[in-house]
């Protein structure tokens, strides 16, 4: 299963980034070949509609599951209708390789 982990960088010691459509990176982790791909952000800098097209990149990418900080009522609504669930992380100071740890635990 893929899960999409918004960051502050493309390293795994860079922190979790708390706004959803306007990261820096998406990580895109892998529970079953443990492999990581970081995707720097295109839409983070958009006047509007960040979030939404942010939520098309990670569904694009085969995520099932969204770790992040914050997520807007659009997104959320999105979200719920691509089946993807959203799991929020209020500790933006968590490393991305703690998160990818706290993910394998739980699998």
């Amino acid at each position: 299963m893929k899960v999409a982990i918004t960051s502050t960088g493309n390293s795994p010691d860079a922190k979790l980034d708390s706004r959803f459509g306007r990261c820096s990176y998406f990580v895109v982790y892998d529970t079953e070949s443990h492999s990581t791909e970081f995707i720097p952000n295109p839409n983070k800098d958009n006047v509007e509609g960040a979030g939404p097209a942010s939520a098309q990149l990670v569904a694009s990418k085969g995520a099932r599951k969204v770790v992040s900080g914050e997520f807007g009522a659009k997104v959320k609504s999105l979200f719920d209708s691509l089946q993807i669930q959203l799991i929020v992380i209020h500790e933006s100071e968590k490393k991305i390789s703690e998160i990818i740890e706290l993910i394998n635990t739980k699998n």
